[in-house]
């Protein structure tokens, strides 16, 4: 090998040292105390975020790569952070107690999450959940496709509710005996991105994908976009089967949807509110406004659908192996406890399953309160509702049970280790509603 040869040898050598060496930089996450500024208050409010951020912040990975996430506790008590929806590796989980131990206070943990699915997450503590969420830590997470579609804008918007008292501060009780006999914690102040009824600013014509994340403690939301029409594309982080029209679309906590929204180009100087309907009275929760400008053409392209992802025949023949009944009890820590099969946290009823075999769980709700469902590490299709016949052209990884409503689901486990399932309800959850799937090779 000559001179010149080497040369440039060991400058390519070099540079792939330094992009692999790159491509190892963790992104550092910082759970810490802060203060954030509500358009209610005079005064600033104390909170827990990520990075300083409400909420923390948009992390992006792209499929079929490794991110290397290093978090920081800079709290005075335990955290963790679970990657909800992300099919990883069980040790990444985040789940204190199961797949990890807490993270002290001053401690950092290294999470390496290959990313397998491309999609819309969202990330969140998973120790003392009612709380710490509430007081602000939750970020959502990105993973880009390898082939982009070019949308004139990606919009995020989080969806969340505060429970602030008159002084600015976030009322203190986490677990209370009404919330507890309810459902759950409901905040007195809707925000979408830590902002009150903002304002989105966007041009006629524009195509836009909105990923819209249910990040509340416990609020269901059920968005309306008056006067614009849209299509569903995905629901919690995959592609829809088969895309369909947006109508009613009820967002328990953990719930996502993306949706295609193209601005009609003769909207110029008109502005379409979004609404929230779940609750008997509607309420504003943000505006479209649409700029007086020149119309654009809108670009055009059809979004991916995933057809061949555990379609609902593949589950004809399987039997419901298991049928957890979700149930109050007096008792527990906090004297309300809500249940499984009648067995409180960490006293659960736990199945173990075969790797790559379909399942089918029934979640039976025998009580009169909402429970969104969410089984971390999988994706699983909706089957039946009432032992009828449910027809969803999507998966999900959290389905909203509602009271005395029995949904069947299927699933294939793909991953081993052990999956806590559990109601993302934070206060019926911390209650003892929760359990856990073993996949064994």
């Amino acid at each position: 090998m000559n001179i010149s040869r080497m040369i440039t040898m060991t400058i390519i050598l070099g540079l792939l040292g330094q992009l692999c060496a790159y491509a190892e930089q963790p992104l550092k996450l910082e759970a810490i105390e802060s203060n954030y500024q509500f358009p209610f208050f005079d005064t600033q409010t104390p909170v827990w975020s990520y990075n300083g951020q409400i909420p923390g912040p948009v992390i992006h990975g792209m499929e079929g790569t490794t991110l290397v996430v290093d978090f920081l506790n800079k709290l005075q008590e335990p955290s963790s952070i679970h990657w909800h929806g992300l099919r990883i590796d069980n040790a990444m989980d985040g789940v204190p107690g199961v797949t990890q131990d807490p993270v002290a206070p001053g401690k950092n943990f290294i999470y390496r999450l290959k990313l397998e699915d491309a999609g819309t997450f969202w990330y969140h503590p998973h120790f003392n959940s009612s709380e710490q969420l509430e007081r602000g830590l939750k970020g959502v997470f990105i993973v880009e496709e390898t082939e982009k579609q070019p949308w004139s804008q990606d919009v995020v918007w989080l969806l969340d509710d505060w429970f602030l008292q008159k002084d600015g501060t976030i009322y203190p009780k986490f677990n209370t005996g009404r919330d507890l006999m309810h459902d759950g914690r409901w905040g007195n102040a809707p925000t979408i991105n830590g902002k009150f009824r903002p304002e989105f600013k966007v041009s006629p014509g524009e195509r836009i994908r909105l990923r819209l994340i249910n990040g509340a403690n416990a609020r269901i939301f059920a968005p309306h976009i008056e006067g614009l029409s849209a299509n569903v594309i995905a629901v919690d982080g995959r592609p829809a089967t088969q895309i369909f029209p947006f109508s009613r679309f009820v967002l328990s906590p953990g719930n996502r949807i993306d949706l295609d929204l193209t601005i009609p180009q003769e909207a110029g100087g008109k502005t379409y509110i979004i609404e929230d309907r779940f609750s008997r009275k509607a309420f504003q929760l943000a505006s479209i406004i649409v700029k007086p400008a020149e119309p654009l053409n809108p670009p055009e392209f059809t979004p991916p659908t995933e057809a061949s992802f555990i379609p609902a025949q593949m589950f004809e023949k399987v039997k419901v192996e298991k049928t957890w009944d979700l149930n109050a009890i007096r008792g527990g820590k906090y004297g309300i406890g809500w249940t499984i099969n009648m067995k409180l946290w960490p006293d659960a009823d736990k199945v173990d399953y075969p790797l790559g075999v379909p399942r089918k769980i029934t979640f039976k709700n025998s009580s009169s309160r909402l429970h969104p469902m969410h089984i971390h590490g999988v994706f699983f299709r909706v089957l039946e509702r009432n032992g009828k016949k449910a027809v969803e052209s999507f998966t999900r990884d959290t389905v909203l049970v509602g009271p005395r409503e029995s949904v069947t689901i299927g699933f294939v486990p793909e991953h081993p280790g052990i999956w806590l399932t559990h109601c993302h309800i934070q206060s019926h959850a911390e209650a003892g509603m929760m359990t856990t799937i073993e996949v064994k090779d």
